[in-house]
Formats: C-alpha cells, structure tokens, sequence
C-alpha cells in the first residue's frame, strides 16, 4: 500500500495538469501567455511536482498534445476507412490531411505552441515524421506519383499550424471553406479530379 499511493499521486497530478494545460491553451489569446507557473497554479500543485512530472514546458506540450490526437491517432492505426489501414489511398491520404486540419483547428493554440518548441527541425519531430512516414506509404501506392517523399511533406505544409492560424485566425477564412480549399488542392495533387465535399 505504501508504494502504490504515490504512483497514484503522480497519476493525479498529471492529469490535472494536463486538464489544466489543455484548458489554459484552449482559453489564451497566445500560446506564448501560458507558463508553467499559470499552468502549476491551474492544475492545484507545486512548479517542482510539475517539472518532476513532465521535466520542461516543450515535454509537457508534446504530452497534452499526443493525449490529444491519441483518437486520430487510434482511427488512423486501426479504425475503418476513410482514416483506417484498409482505406484506398486516393481515399485515405485526403481524409489523413483532413483530420489533421480539424484537429489543429479544434486545437489551434496547442499546435502552434507545439511547433513553436524546441530549437530543433520541426521535421526531425516524431510527430511529424510519424505523419510523414504514413503519407509517404500512402502515396507511394498511387499509381503515376513520382516522389512520395516530397509530396508528403508539401501536402503536411498545407496544415502547419502556423498556416491554419493565418487563414483562420488572421484572415477569417470559415472552416468549412479551408476544409473544402485543402481537399480540391489535395485532389489536384493526387490528379484524382475533385471528391466528394468532406463533410
């Protein structure tokens, strides 16, 4: 009994301070405002249990935001089509860069603080070479597409987060109408002529 308690201790506190995180991120008008003292004082626990829990603020974003994309993740490894393993590509990689421009969307702050961390390459990020390596699969089953790997990245350009604020932040663009922009220019791409309006 006296060793489980402060594993669930630990297991509370982080989720508090994800929930706390996830909350403050969603609220802000910067994802620059969100320290880790605000989020400490949100969650209800100390700066020290919260640097012990997640070691820095960049781990901690990559947390909140893999906890996060943990459904889209989840349907793209093992859901039906069109986001699943048995989708036909011409389908699937559409509906991939779809669901990623929803969930950065639904979770603009939270994204752009992700893309902002770290003096490293946003392209070396696991992340963003898990969502490379499955576009670049993807793509290489299309019949006629040369250079997967090229395209997988220029087709993950069109979702950065820093793009999706400008249109949708900056310029006012509607969702409906980025969602409906991404999947002509993707088709356009793909030469698979225009699809069906995602919906």
């Amino acid at each position: 009994m006296t060793e489980r308690r402060p594993r669930k201790d630990a297991a509370r506190n982080r989720a508090a301070v994800l929930a706390a995180a996830d909350t403050l991120f969603t609220e802000c008008e910067s994802p620059e405002d969100v320290t880790m003292a605000d989020i400490a004082t949100a969650a209800g626990v100390g700066k020290g249990t919260l640097f012990r829990a997640f070691g820095d603020r960049t781990r901690l974003i990559r947390a909140l935001y893999a906890t996060r994309l943990e459904p889209v993740g989840s349907a793209v490894e093992e859901g039906p089509p069109p986001l699943g393993p048995d989708t036909p590509p011409l389908q699937r990689v559409p509906a991939l860069l779809d669901a990623l421009l929803c969930f950065k969307l639904d979770n603009r702050h939270l994204a752009l603080a992700l893309e902002a961390t770290g003096s490293d390459s946003p392209y070396q990020a696991e992340h963003y070479e898990r969502w490379h390596s499955l576009l670049r699969s993807a793509l290489e089953q299309i019949p006629g597409l040369t250079n997967s790997d090229f395209t997988a990245h220029a087709l993950l350009a069109t979702v950065r987060a820093d793009l999706v604020e400008h249109l949708a932040g900056q310029k006012g663009v509607s969702r409906e109408d980025l969602r409906k922009q991404l999947a002509t220019f993707v088709a356009e791409v793909l030469g698979s002529g225009p699809d069906e309006a995602p919906r």
